[in-house]
């Protein structure tokens, strides 16, 4: 039987508090998340009412509202994607994007037609999959915005979640090397891992200086993944890591849906292609 650390039990430990936590545990631990409308960019959003009902009446209304888009353009769309999009079939691609096009009709940015800006795709991750954290919802956006338009188109949309939501191992550690890598240089080093664990633990009020126990667990993170020993994670060094421990899947913070949330999606958005 093998014997951990009390560090290496602290680092287990947590990886089970990212997993069955309530989704709000992992908020940061002086601010609460709140949409932040980025300057200088192409989809710069304006103000617009809730996107919890804008989420749920637009999934209430995929199949009672007209589409804005006509029906030659949503019938080429659903060719496309349904044979480049390896997890759904048709009929659930028809609903994502209706459920796209409900979306974007409804906000009042005037570059709606463009896409999901950072905001708006910021609020589905919010009140649709519990996503919580400011640094992570915008690494999930960069990694659905294959373009770097700075907008989610409805082809980004629908293949990003293809992922997101019923991935393959291998793609979905793809996925979350790219989240975790916030400079995009194919490492995750250090630096990164303690910005994105602060981010995502709570301080215990014990705590003197928690900024040391998070050093603790980069720590143990380099420990437990680092095989080549060169001070940061490669894909190749991640990619082991997982694959011999699923839970490490998730290390720096959720970035996938939990099965509870993702089930509630699905059942809502392709019921009218039961």
């Amino acid at each position: 039987m093998k014997l951990f650390s009390l560090l290496e039990l602290l680092f287990l430990n947590v990886r089970y508090q990212f997993l069955f936590a309530p989704p709000h545990v992992c908020l940061p631990v002086t601010r609460q998340w709140r949409p932040v409308t980025p300057r200088g960019r192409s989809c710069q959003a304006r103000a617009r009412p809730s996107a919890r009902v804008t989420m749920a009446a637009a999934a209430a209304a995929v199949s009672s509202r007209p589409l804005t888009m006509s029906r030659k353009r949503l019938q080429q769309l659903v060719d496309t994607l349904g044979h480049s999009t390896k997890h759904f079939n048709k009929s659930e691609v028809e609903c994502l994007i209706k459920l796209f096009d409900k979306l974007v009709a409804e906000s009042s940015s005037r570059f709606a037609a463009t896409g999901f800006d950072r905001n708006m795709f910021r609020d589905i991750l919010h009140t649709a999959f519990g996503l919580t954290d400011e640094m992570i919802m915008d690494r999930v956006f960069r990694t659905f915005d294959r373009d770097n338009n700075s907008c989610i188109s409805v082809t980004e949309w629908v293949e990003g979640l293809s992922v997101f939501l019923r991935g393959t191992l291998e793609e979905k550690i793809k996925y979350c090397f790219e989240v975790y890598d916030l400079n995009g240089d194919g490492y995750i080093s250090r630096e990164e891992m303690f910005q994105m664990l602060k981010n995502c633990l709570l301080k215990q009020p014990s705590e003197e200086d928690p900024d040391e126990g998070i050093k603790d667990l980069v720590d143990i993170a380099m420990k437990k993944m680092d095989y080549d020993h060169d001070g940061k994670l490669s894909f190749k060094d991640f990619e082991k890591a997982v694959r011999d421990e699923n839970l490490l899947l998730e290390a720096f913070g959720p970035c996938l849906p939990d099965i509870k949330r993702r089930m509630a999606f699905e059942q809502k958005t392709f019921r009218e292609s039961s």
